[in-house]
This record gives structure tokens, sequence and C-alpha cells, in this order.
């Protein structure tokens, strides 16, 4: 019997979907496994249901040398973490779960949006340290959202997802960036030829790439600079895709207002030079976080599982 990995807790619908032909078993830490934990695993499993922060690099696929593991069937949209060349060239293959995240990581973008600009976290924070003396016409005053103009860096799924609530919802002027030609991008939008126009366009810049080696550090000083004094730096994508040093130093110096995160660079680890502004609204890697998306994320990976496990075409492969 083909014996599977499930490297984290998962809703008990998803555990109960898994084919009865898989010999399954459930690790109860929900840290990522170690290198060397994964390594073993790699040579004990026939497939690995993995996720965020699993180390499966070149150099950990290439320490098993007695591989075993024949898919790696990802509990998330982004794989990151998951050498695929690698993994390829060793006879595994890839798949993830791409679609049952959209909404729900644009409602978080939505959310960030909202919290920055409104200087809710700065408010909540007040009221729970007693330090709210009551209304007054100046008090917490931020930037209001309805027509401002957004910028969407990825036109994929999520960025669609959240152009449709920001231009439809919101009434704002949608801009985007996109490295292929975007034929619709859902409702009123204009495609950028640059990331440099789209910054010193946009009032909020809003990142929804994958994390490529190309898109590591995308947002950097540079196009830290281009950005507008006012405007909003807003990450649902992955940590990398900012370079964190530089937007520290762009938030210190006033070059721009303020910053909206859901993801960090060395995650979970949170630099304190931005815990300790009170215009940077911190969330823990929200994205996904509604008990109805991980069981749709799950089931997506068990019918890879499935699929595989029964000769099938996998549903969704990736590379």
């Amino acid at each position: 019997m083909p014996k599977l990995l499930i490297t984290r807790p998962l809703p008990e619908a998803v555990l109960q979907a898994v084919d009865a032909g898989f010999d399954v078993s459930v690790r109860q830490e929900t840290r990522p496994l170690p290198p060397a934990e994964m390594v073993d695993a790699l040579g004990r499993y026939d497939a690995i249901l993995p996720t965020l922060g699993d180390p499966l690099s070149a150099t950990v696929i290439g320490q098993a040398s007695d591989m075993k593991c024949k898919i790696l069937a990802n509990f998330g949209v982004g794989y990151n973490h998951i050498d695929v060349t690698a993994a390829r060239t060793s006879g595994i293959a890839v798949t993830n779960t791409p679609g049952a995240v959209t909404d729900a990581t644009a409602d978080i973008a939505m959310t960030l949006i909202l919290m920055t600009c409104r200087r809710a976290g700065e408010g909540e924070r007040a009221v729970r340290a007693s330090a709210w003396e009551g209304w007054h016409p100046t008090q917490f005053l931020g930037v209001h959202v309805t027509g401002k103009t957004i910028g969407i860096i990825g036109m994929g799924r999520i960025g669609k997802a959240i152009a449709k609530r920001a231009g439809l919802g919101f009434d704002m002027n949608v801009v985007f960036y996109n490295r292929s030609k975007v034929k619709d991008a859902g409702v009123p939008a204009r495609q950028l030829d640059t990331l440099s126009e789209l910054c010193a366009t946009a009032d909020i810049v809003v990142l929804a790439v994958p994390a490529t080696p190309e898109t590591h550090h995308l947002m950097g000083a540079d196009l830290l600079r281009k950005m507008q004094p006012h405007s909003v730096l807003v990450n649902i994508a992955r940590g990398d895709v900012v370079d964190e040093a530089a937007l520290i130093s762009a938030l210190q110096a006033g070059q721009i207002s303020g910053a909206g995160l859901d993801v960090y660079e060395q995650e979970p680890i949170v630099p304190e030079a931005l815990k300790a502004m009170e215009n940077v609204t911190l969330l823990p890697h929200l994205g996904t976080a509604a008990l109805e998306v991980r069981v749709d994320m799950g089931l997506m990976a068990v019918d890879n599982l499935n699929a595989w496990i029964d000769g099938k075409t996998l549903p969704n492969p990736v590379g």
C-alpha cells in the first residue's frame, strides 16, 4: 500500500477524502519539517502533501539517496518552497491548488487597504490601551479609499479578483502591470507598460505576483522611490517579493505613507522596525485563513493524490 505523509494537521473533511488505498500518516506539528526530516520522508513515503515552508529545495531533494516519493501534492497555490526542476529530475510530480485561494486572498488585500488607509489598526490599539479620549473632528484622519487609483502588480486570478473588488466595490480607478498582455481584466482597467509608471500613478500599490527568482525583491528601493509620498504599499503575495530593508527605509524617510503586509521576508520573523510603526498594518499570513477555503485547498490537493494513485491525469500539475 502506498504511504502518504501529510506534513501538517488539516481539517477532518480533507483527511476523510483521501483514497483508502493510501497508508496515511499525519504529522501533528504545525511548523515546517526540518530539512533532515524531509530528506528522510522523501525516502520513506510514496506521496507527500507538503505546504508553505516545508523544505523541498534542490539540496534537500538531492540528499534523499533512497528516493521513494513520486508526488508532492502541495497544499497551496504558491510553491516557491519546492524546487520543481529538481523534483522533476528525481521523477517526482508536483501539483498545487490554484483557484481555491483566489477570493479569500483578494479579501485580505482589501482588508489591508482599508486598515492601512483608514488607520484602523492604530485606532484599535488606542482603544485597547484606553488612550482614546472620544470623538473629535480631526482624530485619526486617514485616506478616503473610494475613487482612488489602485495599481495591481500581477493580473492573474488574484489580481483580477482584487480589481473587481476595488473597481466595482469602491469605484477605484484600476491600473495594472503584467508581464504579458491581458485582454480582459474583468473590470474597466488600464495596463501600464512599466512598473515605474504604475508606482508613480497609483495611490495604492498591491503586489499579487508569484514568488519566483524573477520576482525576488521586485519591490525594492528604486520602485519605492517612484511611489507618491501619500501612497500605500500592500503585499499579499510572498514576503521576499519586497525588499524589507528598503521598505523600512522608505517608510522611515516618508517616501510612502504606509504599508499593509500579510507576508514577510523571513516569516514568521517580523522586523522590530515594522512593528514599531503605527502606519503599518501587520497580519499573520491570513490570506487563506477561512475554514471553507482551507477545506477547498485540501480537497484540491487530495484530488491530485487520488488521481495519482488511480493512475489518472493529475488535475493541477505544476511546470
